[in-house]
Order: structure tokens, then C-alpha cells, then sequence
């Protein structure tokens, strides 16, 4: 009963990032925290993350815009690799309640006129990939944080949910390069981690099958309430 409750929850997962773009870090993490430890949950969820987003990235490849992944890149990859140095030694429990707050701020922001006007440019891509490539090395994932700035820049749908995959991607990527530099990464954690990231693609491709048939409007909320949501459990935590 409780493996058919873990492969159940990593389905729910897959399936929630495949519509949302994110919520899959959020809803694994405190199982993996349970069941290997805080700081070994952030490397296993990386593995599972890497086979995840290339998933999302692979259903929806023909949708995604190569400009903001290319701008995205510049910033997160270096600054990517620094956090995930400083991840081996950094206290983590101290970002969340920030973070939840930026989260919910992000959304309420999306409904202001100033957010009509605001549409990132590569200056800006560059700077918001640096920025969540530092706390995707910290904290485990930015994807709630990420998706509020692909929305802006005007993508939906399948377009959202590959683009904002494959920066994800490139970030995990980045990371775990660094972790397996510092040793952090463990035979153990890798078949836990590629378990996890075949479940989160079954689910993904469920996902997708649902955003195929949401209306764009209907879509934009669904997220945005998920935003909220992952904004009040950070806070929460």
C-alpha cells in the first residue's frame, strides 16, 4: 500500500506539472524529505526533475519559443552553477516564507495595469533567468516563481509548458553537473531519481492530453490559482 501511495503521488505529480507548467517539486518534496533526508530529497528531486521537464519538453518541442530559452540560458547557467555550490552548505528552511510571499505577489501583480504594459525583453529573460536559476539551486525548483514571467511575455498553453520545461531543464542540468562534482550525488539517489522521473513523464503526457482541450482563458486561471496555492504552502512550511 504505501509504494502504490508513492507511484500514485509521482502520477499526480507529473500530471499536475504537465497542465501547470510546475507543482510537481511542491507536491514530491516532503515525501522525498521522508524518505532519504532534506538535502539528498534536493538531489533526487534534480534526477527526477531532468526527466520530467525533457518529458514536457519532447510533447510540446514544436511549441517552444527558442529566443526566451536561449536569453533564460545566459543568466541561469552561471548563476546556477554558484548556488548549487552554495547549496552544500547553505541553511534552506529560511527562503520559503519569502518566496510564498513573492509567489502570491507575483499573481496579484498579473491583475494590476502595470503588468498589461510589462512584457519581458532579453535583458530582462537574462536577468529572471539568473534570478530563478539561483533559487532552483537552492531550494530545489523555481517553477512557480518562473511561470507568472512566461505568461507575461504572452504564452500559453502548450507554449508555456515547453518553454518554461526546457529552462527548467537546463537548470537541473547545470545543477547537477555541480552535484556530482561535489560528490553529492550517490547510485542509491539516481535510481530513486530516474524511478520518480519516469512516473512524472506517464504523467506529463496525461497532462498534455488535458491542456489540449483547455480554452486559453481557462487555462491562464487554472494557474494562477495554483500559484496561489503553491505561495500559501510556502508560507505554510
Amino acid at each position: 500500500m504505501e509504494i502504490a501511495f508513492y507511484i500514485l503521488m509521482v502520477l499526480i505529480a507529473g500530471t499536475v506539472s504537465g497542465i501547470t507548467g510546475f507543482g510537481g517539486a511542491a507536491i514530491l518534496l516532503p515525501m522525498l524529505i521522508g524518505i532519504v533526508g532534506p538535502r539528498d530529497a534536493v538531489v533526487v528531486l534534480t534526477i527526477a526533475q531532468i526527466l520530467g521537464n525533457a518529458g514536457r519538453v519532447w510533447f510540446n518541442f514544436s511549441d517552444c519559443d527558442r529566443k526566451v530559452i536561449s536569453w533564460f540560458s545566459i543568466g541561469a547557467i552561471p548563476v546556477a552553477i554558484f548556488g548549487a555550490v552554495l547549496f552544500t552548505k547553505a541553511p534552506l528552511g529560511i527562503l520559503t516564507p519569502g518566496l510564498g510571499i513573492a509567489l502570491i505577489g507575483l499573481v496579484a501583480l498579473r491583475r494590476t495595469r502595470w503588468a498589461d504594459k510589462y512584457r519581458p525583453n532579453r535583458t530582462g529573460w537574462i536577468g529572471i533567468g539568473a534570478g530563478l536559476g539561483l533559487i532552483s539551486s537552492l531550494v530545489g525548483t523555481a517553477g512557480p516563481l518562473a511561470s507568472p514571467f512566461f505568461l507575461q511575455y504572452g504564452l500559453v498553453k502548450r507554449a508555456y509548458i515547453g518553454t518554461e520545461a526546457a529552462t527548467a531543464l537546463i537548470s537541473h542540468l547545470t545543477k547537477l553537473v555541480v552535484y556530482v562534482v561535489m560528490s553529492l550525488v550517490f547510485p542509491k539517489l539516481i535510481l530513486v531519481g530516474t524511478i520518480i522521473g519516469i512516473g512524472l513523464i506517464i504523467g506529463a503526457y496525461f497532462g498534455k492530453a488535458i491542456v489540449d482541450r483547455l480554452p486559453k482563458e481557462k487555462f491562464i486561471i487554472a494557474v494562477e490559482v495554483m500559484l496561489c496555492i503553491a505561495g500559501l504552502r510556502l508560507l505554510l512550511l
